[in-house]
């Protein structure tokens, strides 16, 4: 009877807690653009700091880098987005991919536009990013 009692106890606790490989995810509005690659989500009463996963933008005093912030400005603040979270850099900031309201990924847009590269270091295995980053270059877009 006991051991009947602790296994239903167990099966109990394992069904009620989350599996740790269940990918975080956030959502909420776009309230700040720091960069093309770098945004702030309000979720609930928190602001998280996103960095785009598999993307290297351009910093502002670079060039492109005003056109890439305005890009990810233009597709995304004040919006409500969901973030798949992949990672946290070392800053703390957590590393995602970003859909858009319409479905569209923000990582995707900015490489397409020739607004920011693949970041193959970390996102090596994207090839949709890779295959995006070499379309631009084709068609001569961007940086």
């Amino acid at each position: 009877m006991r051991a009947c009692f602790t296994f239903s106890l167990l099966f109990l606790v394992l069904l009620c807690t989350p599996p740790i490989f269940a990918a975080e995810t956030i959502e909420g509005k776009v309230v700040s653009v720091a960069d093309g690659d770098t945004l702030t989500v309000l979720k609930g009463k928190e602001q998280v700091k996103v960095r785009l996963h598999g993307v290297d933008a351009p910093e502002k005093a670079q060039d492109f880098g005003t056109a890439s912030r305005t890009f990810t400005s233009e597709a995304c603040f004040g919006k409500e987005v969901t973030v798949e979270v992949k990672d946290t850099d070392r800053y703390g900031r957590k590393v995602g991919i970003v859909t858009l309201p319409d479905g569209r990924v923000l990582n995707h847009e900015l490489v397409k536009a020739g607004l920011a590269h693949w970041y193959a270091a970390y996102a090596r295995d994207d090839t949709t990013l890779k295959d995006l980053q070499d379309e631009a270059k084709s068609a001569k877009r961007g940086v």
